[in-house]
């Protein structure tokens, strides 16, 4: 039987990865509180293995390996946040990783693949499909291939994010809550866990301005690939369509907020300036449209996913000493 992602697969992925991804604070800022005039809660997941959101996803699927399959090792292509958490995931259950990673992937990510003992194969973006790659690979050693974001047991292992906001929350009602959408894997699993838990939440999602192939699927009925684009500093977000296991579950989605580079550098700026988090630009696009005023936050409590803090330190030294091209 196909096993399809579920809540009842969230809940089983929590106890999957219990003791070994770290529950991740809920933080709350008085500064932001005061410049919002609303309540925000940031699910810290910068702190988390790896770096990001996507150990949870990764070790929930690799740590059910059986022992042939952990001899064979593991494939996984992505441009940096779930290739470090594969690799930190196999490690953990004994088993190797190969991460296809494109050419132009920020050091600090390639180098955390290696140090985290996966081996990785580079590849072009933009003249090479990183899926043809990765299924050959599979194929020629046995392996399996852990996908990005369209897999039940990925998508499920994410929305272990959802469900520890709720619980950390307690008593207190999130009326809204922000959090970045690239194939959709973590948005989908937040979405199962709050259409079970906390229903009344709207949720939206937050995509870089260029890369809103979300926001276009989702005004289409349809997944859909976004206009050619130059690039943009959220690395992290940069998939030209929605997941095909994804989309469905995120057509429960208000809408798509969308920021632009120059909005997200301030962003960044701000976590590190005023509330000491490093976050890299794309885990900070929901604070970003926060900041930028691209919803309402005023006498509202917004729960946001800062979700990755694996940031070149060129590029976090220019943001931060307000030399990126268009902060103020």
């Amino acid at each position: 039987m196909t096993h399809t992602a579920s809540f009842d697969g969230v809940r089983d992925a929590a106890r999957q990865i219990a003791g070994v991804a770290v529950r991740t604070p809920l933080i709350e800022s008085p500064a932001l509180n005061d410049r919002l005039g609303g309540r925000v809660l940031m699910k810290a997941e910068n702190l988390q293995h790896a770096g990001a959101f996507k150990f949870r996803g990764a070790y929930n699927r690799i740590s059910r390996l059986t022992e042939a399959e952990k001899s064979r090792g593991v494939v996984a292509y992505s441009s940096g946040n779930h290739a470090q958490a594969v690799a930190a995931a196999a490690r953990m259950v004994g088993t190797s990783a190969i991460i296809v990673m494109p050419a132009d992937s920020p050091k600090v990510k390639v180098e955390g693949v290696i140090g985290f003992g996966g081996e990785v194969r580079l590849y072009d973006r933009y003249t090479e499909s990183r899926e043809a790659i990765g299924e050959e690979i599979a194929a020629s050693k046995g392996s399996v291939l852990v996908r990005p974001f369209d897999d039940p047991f990925v998508i499920e292992g994410q929305g272990t994010t959802g469900l520890e906001i709720v619980e950390q929350a307690g008593p207190s009602t999130i009326d809204q809550l922000l959090c970045g959408t690239s194939g959709g894997g973590l948005m989908a699993g937040i979405n199962l866990s709050m259409a079970a838990l906390s229903p009344d939440t709207v949720c939206h999602g937050v995509e870089p301005a260029d890369y809103n192939d979300t926001q276009i699927s989702l005004a289409q009925g349809e997944r859909l690939t976004h206009a050619p684009a130059g690039g943009t500093i959220c690395d992290a977000l940069m998939t030209d369509r929605p997941g095909e296991l994804t989309f469905p579950i995120n057509r429960r989605l208000a809408d798509i907020l969308t920021v632009t580079d120059a909005e997200v550098a301030e962003a960044v700026r701000y976590a590190f300036r005023v509330l000491k988090l490093v976050v890299e630009p794309g885990g900070a696009v929901s604070l970003a449209a926060l900041l930028a005023g691209k919803i309402e936050a005023k006498g509202l409590t917004t729960a946001i996913v800062l979700s990755g803090g694996n940031v070149d330190p060129a590029l976090f030294a220019d943001i931060i000493e307000g030399r990126f091209p268009g902060m103020a």
